[in-house]
């Protein structure tokens, strides 16, 4: 894509935002334009920050709701202590409710360390965040905004793991509480239990998430790693 054709779509789509409070930004070409910068660095050096505003505008009215980085990472973290905190209650109380407190555990640390390990990954890589967020109320999971400046300006490859990173942890958290479970003589219905979740998690990811989410967007970004 040309400079002037990108400077002419996203000042349509500029346009578009401020004129029409309803206005997204699906067939206004906006990412077309994400597309050709991820394969044109002078369109990152000129157009970055233009772009992260444009998505942080569309981001802000389609977000069921929104709140401050800080915010959200100290309830997460807050969460995770609090999961783990059930995992370790897990070893001093009887049968069967420490099944039950392995599995509250689980559930806890599934919906906090998603996200975290999003936040992680990313800002290692040098991806820096804005929001935590809950989309809509048919996908009403949390998620973490990227800042798009930073995201553009972070390698493909880099792109690619932060999206893979909140899968991955997803994926590894049920089998490796097993252990956990074993030591503190947890009902054998809790360790299928968790088994069961890790499996679940596994089809979810192979039958949604390569067609939607993180390792949707995981492949998107290494094909643009491998080009």
């Amino acid at each position: 894509m040309e400079r002037s054709e990108a400077e002419r779509v996203l000042s349509a789509v500029e346009e578009r935002l401020a004129s029409d409070p309803s206005a997204g930004l699906a067939g206004s070409g906006f990412w077309k334009v994400v597309s050709a910068a991820k394969q044109t660095p002078e369109l990152v050096a000129e157009f970055a920050e233009r772009i992260a505003a444009i998505d942080r505008a569309a981001f802000e009215r389609w977000a069921l709701l929104t709140v401050p980085l800080r915010v959200g990472t100290a309830v997460a973290l807050v969460g995770t202590v609090l999961g783990l905190v059930l995992v370790g209650l897990a070893y001093s109380t009887p049968e069967p409710w420490n099944g039950l407190i392995l599995l509250a555990g689980t559930g806890v640390l599934l919906v906090t360390t998603h996200c975290l390990a999003h936040l992680v990954v990313g800002r290692l890589a040098g991806i820096r965040f804005t929001h935590w967020f809950i989309g809509t109320i048919a996908r009403p999971q949390p998620g973490v905004k990227t800042d798009y400046a930073t995201y553009l300006t972070t390698t493909a490859k880099r792109r690619a793991w932060m999206h893979a990173s909140g899968a991955l942890v997803s994926k590894i958290l049920p089998f490796a509480l097993l252990p956990a479970g074993f030591i503190a003589g947890v009902p054998g219905w809790a360790t299928v239990l968790l088994v069961v979740v890790g499996v679940v998690s596994i089809i979810t990811d192979i039958l949604w998430s390569t067609r939607v989410s993180d390792w949707k967007k995981f492949r998107r970004e290494m094909s643009f790693a491998n080009r």
